[in-house]
């Protein structure tokens, strides 16, 4: 089996600072999260964001509650024994939404393996619910695998929300280890199910972690394969002592390369730079072409010099 390579602790640099979160907009966030007993994974993952989105007045939901029953080795949220379902929870992330009067809210969640459906079904109820209080606002669902069974993630395009993402997280070569009970491939093929299903499908993947330059370009060549459209790259940051370690901080430059890198491979939006989170800027992922056109824009702004 390939380990990941053993490094010693990294300082962060200068390029991956972030400013705490404050204004009266995040504090209107923070007190309806609390109020509503929400869960975000704004909170859960410690995303370095946080501050900018919820300044913004937005968040990213985390359905089917905080207790997950995987154990990936990069993420904060906590693996265990979930409780229950809550079959009230889709009406009271719906009725969060409407409160909030965010015009494109992202909803994602723990995996729950346990359950025959995976919790496809109160992800259905809530994509549903969200709709219905909230006709005017955009929706992006942040999805497990299901563990590729195709009934829980036809359930996800019945209810059609404007994109569904399912982060790949890394390259094939450390996804044993990066996402313990997931497969990448298992991945790819849900993508592939996703997209042949009508939806706008994105991707996230996490660098940093000692891949090398041509494994992540090989990512992004499976990837395209199966036509995914939006896909965000950003630096892995180690939640606490006990989850992997950064092997290398990835410079703003690499970034840069690997998003023209993607505009070429046909992806439709590449969001991709070190503070980069799969929701980040979820709101302009929405639009087909808005992204490519931008990146046209700013090379013919290069050669016109």
């Amino acid at each position: 089996m390939q380990e990941l390579p053993v490094v010693q602790k990294v300082k962060k640099p200068d390029w991956l600072r972030v400013k705490l979160p404050i204004g009266e907009s995040y504090k209107h966030v923070r007190n309806l999260v609390d109020t509503h007993k929400l869960h975000t994974i704004c909170e859960s993952g410690n995303c370095p964001n946080m501050g900018e989105c919820w300044g913004a007045g937005t968040a990213t939901f985390m359905i089917l509650g905080n207790i997950c029953t995987r154990s990936c080795g990069f993420c904060a949220v906590a693996t265990g024994r979930p409780e229950a379902v809550d079959w009230d929870e889709p009406q009271r992330v719906a009725e969060a939404i409407h409160l909030m009067k965010v015009k494109h809210a992202v909803i994602t969640s723990v995996d729950r393996d346990e359950i025959k459906d995976g919790g496809s079904i109160i992800w259905y109820n809530t994509i549903k619910a969200v709709k219905a209080l909230n006709p005017d606002t955009t929706l992006e669902t942040l999805i497990p695998d299901f563990k590729g069974q195709t009934e829980n993630i036809q359930r996800i395009i019945d209810a059609a929300p404007e994109v569904v993402s399912h982060n790949i997280e890394t390259v094939e070569r450390l996804s044993k280890q990066v996402r313990i009970q997931a497969k990448y491939r298992r991945s790819i093929e849900v993508l592939r199910v996703l997209k042949e299903g009508g939806m706008r499908t994105k991707t996230g993947m996490m660098l940093g972690l000692g891949e090398t330059k041509e494994e992540i370009i090989q990512s992004m060549e499976d990837l395209a394969a199966v036509n995914v459209d939006v896909i965000t790259l950003g630096q892995y940051l180690q939640p606490t002592q006990k989850h992997l370690p950064v092997h290398r901080f990835v410079h703003p430059d690499e970034f840069a390369e690997l998003r023209e890198i993607g505009y070429e491979l046909g992806f439709d939006y590449v969001e991709s730079g070190p503070l980069v989170r799969s929701s980040y800027h979820s709101e302009k992922h929405v639009f087909k072409g808005y992204g490519r056109r931008k990146w046209m824009d700013e090379k013919e702004q290069v050669l016109s010099l």
